[in-house]
């Protein structure tokens, strides 16, 4: 999928794909524009204020530690007695004007702009992709040195803020580790403010903090997008499930070793058979899609639809036929299908109307299967938001 953000990171690091990812510290610049296309303090607020939210996906920090969410946080109760949570924005507004930090985890499902740039990413990486954004006001302090278990790209939206980065204390730590990683690297890499439009790529297990201590009256809005990369560990996990259809696996073990060589012998078998690029294939084509606006024909006709599969769809031609795998299905067309589909299937908005002329007129059959399949979805007027400026649109 063609997007902005992911041509801008590219340019900014010097990167020529995803490859990059992981593999070390860097900065650079996006344009200003598109930072602030991402996302906006004001739109920020405006998501806590609209949505049903609880802790800990919206939380703040204040004074260097979180503010208890009955501080923040409110029940809405109909006439009937039905409650709902809600974010207090009054009390918000106090705790960001003393100066704290808000913080709203996922913004991507709450945000079309902000999903189908995820989505971009997750087609870029061929990993998920989830962000984050912090709001922070004033002399706000920022969480202590830590460490994430996922590479981040942190893009600075709006303001400016602090930062410092440290090496890792070992390679590649993870979240349920068989050491805990709780001791702070001494290996400074950089420490420096990010402004508005600044980029920044953190490996996964690199200490950081970021603060406006000392910077006085303001606001920074950063937004940290986070991608979690299949480790061993996790093609082992996925072994272990396949290690089900075999007998030798489902037998009770004999406590005087009696089977332990047909055990070992059957677990080479398994990793032969599901080496890891089975495992990155299979973790590809089996992400369901998100969850999507239902296409409805008792609400008009399908006029334009967009690709909303987690991944990037694979389009096999086999002469005949074309087989289409995502999703979680594998879907077989006529080979008549094969413009429709590398069209419909681009990431790009599709209007159905305005591409006959280029792919035929059975483009329309095609998208409607795609769309019942959920590999595709009607365009809203929200993903087409989410997607003008920063998605080219199929019929350019």
């Amino acid at each position: 999928m063609e997007h902005r953000l992911v041509q801008a990171i590219e340019e900014a690091f010097g990167w020529s794909g995803a490859e990059a990812v992981g593999t070390g510290f860097a900065r650079g610049h996006l344009d200003d524009e598109l930072a602030s296309r991402l996302l906006t303090p004001n739109r920020l607020l405006d998501i806590v204020m609209r949505r049903s939210l609880e802790r800990p996906q919206c939380r703040i920090v204040g004074k260097g530690e979180e503010v208890h969410p009955g501080v923040y946080y409110t029940q809405n109760v109909s006439s009937v007695g039905q409650g709902i949570s809600l974010v207090d924005m009054r009390a918000v507004q106090t705790l960001l004007s003393e100066g704290a930090t808000l913080i709203l985890d996922q913004v991507n499902a709450f945000d079309p702009i902000l999903e189908v740039a995820c989505r971009a990413l997750q087609w870029w990486s061929h990993e998920r992709v989830e962000v984050n954004a912090y709001l922070t006001t004033n002399d706000a302090e920022g969480f202590p040195l830590h460490w994430d278990e996922h590479d981040v790209l942190v893009v600075q939206l709006a303001g400016e803020k602090k930062w410092e980065v440290r090496g890792p204390s070992y390679p590649k730590p993870m979240y349920r580790d068989a050491e805990p990683d709780a001791v702070p690297s001494e290996d400074v890499i950089w420490t420096g403010r990010l402004k508005a439009g600044d980029v920044m790529h953190i490996p996964r297990g690199h200490w950081h903090r970021a603060s406006r201590t000392g910077s006085g009256s303001g606001t920074s809005l950063h937004a940290t997008f986070g991608i979690t990369r299949r480790t061993g560990v996790n093609w082992l996990t996925w072994l272990a499930n396949w290690s089900h259809s075999y007998e030798t696996f489902r037998h009770d073990l004999d406590r005087t070793g009696a089977d332990f060589g047909a055990l070992e012998d059957a677990a080479a078998r398994l990793m032969k058979e599901q080496p890891p690029a089975k495992f990155l294939e299979a973790h590809a084509q089996e992400a369901l899609p998100p969850r999507h606006v239902p296409f409805l024909e008792i609400f008009g006709a399908l006029e334009s639809v967009v690709c909303i599969s987690q991944f990037r769809p694979q389009i096999q031609d086999n002469g005949d036929t074309v087989e289409v795998v995502a999703a979680g299905k594998r879907l077989l067309f006529a080979v008549e299908a094969l413009p429709s589909l590398r069209l419909l299937l681009s990431g790009r908005p599709v209007h159905l109307e305005q591409v006959q002329s280029l792919v035929g007129a059975e483009v329309g059959e095609v998208a409607s299967i795609l769309v019942e399949e959920g590999l595709c979805a009607m365009l809203t007027p929200e993903l087409a938001a989410g997607c003008a400026g920063l998605v080219p649109d199929a019929s350019s």
